[in-house]
């Protein structure tokens, strides 16, 4: 399991998105890495 997951945010609204989707508008979204934790859950 990896230490590290990727999620999508759009930039405007800050609404979550897929990753396949924020890679597509690179001018309107961001992937953003997180870290998890044991559970895969994000880690804050």
């Amino acid at each position: 399991m990896s230490k590290y997951g990727k999620r999508g945010r759009d930039a405007g609204t800050g609404q979550f998105i897929t990753v396949q989707e924020a890679e597509r508008r690179k001018k309107t979204a961001i992937v953003e890495r997180f870290k998890k934790d044991r559970n895969g859950r994000p880690q804050n």
